[in-house]
């Protein structure tokens, strides 16, 4: 039988109470109803809206300020911990006598750490430089560029906290001054420019400095780190360190079942978050699937490294099942330029993409898929998906259990099988869901962005 996919029923609850909360809240201040978000494939983002990585950076490096502000805590500041339990103390009990709503606190308040340009811009700017160095390639022939921009959640997040408010479309989250007014904080570091484009030792000494500038903050000491954000988005980064700072909020793309990645006690779904992948395709929008829907003959595609380790191994397996099938595109590739056009027209023109685990059990071929409108076809007994408890992945994805997917001939029947009308549900369901997985800036509302904030704030409430 097909493998079953159970969303998080305890995440659902909290985040039903929250929502309902914020909703009652709405309507009181607004005395208007309260009207749900369109998620009509024609509303999925504002015309101005930029979703290239590389033009949204670009803009950014050019806006950034001349002089930085720096939060660096210098020795001889012992009793800053102390003064800033001292404030909060102040700022809390001010909003339980002034605020009806505390603790419920809405928006979620995040304060940004202005750290040290070597931590934040200056790796931005060493991404910009290198970005046409093609030949700087991972052990597997990935361009390592383009693997920075699948993990380039830190970016997107950072810009948009950052971001004049006047500029902001999001209203899950603010961004405070004060420290004692924060809910949570932000460590704004590159983790994974760093770790690819430095050398080896350089990267672990910069680990460590930032470990350190990190530790030494007096809401790091207050708090031991428990109501901090550490972007840690791929598996190889940070790694070094990670030790030190396993009590602080992670964002990650899995939460790897196979335990090759994290060690444990490491990461667990009660405090840490797991974001989507930057999508490498651009997004079949409306009128794109409107032309390539009727046209989809293929039954079908998947396109990528064919051998992969750990619990990447079923590829190898399903290859050897697949290949050769009537209806069937099986291709070696890479995430390079030739590659995303060769992935884009084969997405675009079949019904189904096989999303089987790679190294870790999620891979960023999975986003690509659903902003292709190209059914995902999950064949992963592990996975934890980004924003459980917000989506309902049943709607837009097949999901198959190894054992099942591995039987001579079973996947295929299965797939010819869905009936026509299942079939178009899920492409308009795609359509609709797309909007979830592009990062953007401005950053939009029920983008990844705003739902990060979201399950952040149904965790505190």
């Amino acid at each position: 039988m097909a493998g079953k996919y159970i969303p998080r029923s305890k995440s659902r609850a909290t985040l039903f109470l929250f929502l309902l909360a914020f909703s009652l809240l709405f309507i009181l201040f607004s005395l208007s109803p309260l009207r749900s978000p369109s998620l009509s494939p024609t509303n999925v983002r504002v015309p101005d809206a930029e979703t290239s990585f590389l033009v949204s950076l670009d803009r950014f490096l050019t806006a950034t300020p001349s002089s930085l502000s720096d939060d660096t805590a210098h020795d001889g500041q012992e009793d800053l911990v102390a003064k800033l339990d001292d404030a909060v103390y102040r700022s809390e009990m001010d909003r339980l006598y002034t605020d009806p709503y505390y603790p419920l606190s809405l928006p979620l308040r995040v304060y940004v750490y202005d750290m040290p340009p070597k931590f934040t811009y200056d790796l931005l700017w060493l991404f910009k430089r290198t970005y046409r160095e093609t030949s700087n390639l991972t052990s597997n022939g990935s361009p390592v560029h383009r693997l920075i921009e699948q993990h380039s959640i830190d970016y997107w997040l950072w810009a948009d906290l950052i971001a004049p408010q006047s500029k902001r479309l999001l209203n899950s989250v603010i961004r405070v001054q004060r420290q004692e007014e924060a809910d949570l904080f932000y460590v704004p570091f590159f983790t994974t420019i760093s770790f690819f484009l430095m050398e080896k030792q350089q990267c672990k000494a910069l680990y460590r400095e930032a470990l350190k500038w990190i530790t030494d903050q007096p809401a790091w000491k207050r708090s031991g780190g428990r109501d901090h954000i550490i972007p840690v988005h791929h598996p190889w980064s940070f790694k070094s360190v990670r030790k030190d700072v396993k009590k602080a909020i992670w964002l990650l793309p899995d939460m790897d079942s196979t335990g090759n990645w994290y060690k444990p006690g490491q990461v667990f779904l009660e405090k840490d978050l797991i974001l989507p992948y930057v999508p490498n395709l651009d997004l079949c929008d409306a009128k794109c699937l409107a032309e390539t829907n009727p046209k989809r003959n293929m039954l079908l595609f998947f396109r990528g490294r064919l051998k992969r380790n750990a619990g990447g191994k079923i590829r190898s397996k399903l290859v050897d099942e697949l290949r050769g099938a009537d209806g069937v595109s099986i291709e070696e590739g890479t995430a390079g330029e030739g590659g995303k056009e060769a992935a884009q027209i084969g997405m675009r023109k079949s019904l189904f993409c096989l999303s089987p685990a790679g190294d870790t059990p999620s891979s960023a071929r999975l986003f690509d898929a659903i902003v292709s409108g190209c059914i995902p076809v999950i064949i992963s007994d592990e996975l934890e998906l980004p924003f459980e408890g917000i989506l309902d992945y049943r709607k837009i994805a097949l999901f198959i259990s190894s054992n099942d997917a591995l039987k001579p001939g079973w996947l295929l029947n299965y797939l010819k099988g869905i009936r026509p009308a299942r079939i178009k549900e899920m492409q308009q369901n795609l359509a609709k869901y797309s909007r979830h997985f592009l990062y953007s800036s401005p950053a939009q509302p029920l983008g990844p962005e705003d739902l990060v904030w979201k399950m952040c704030a149904s965790e505190q409430a």
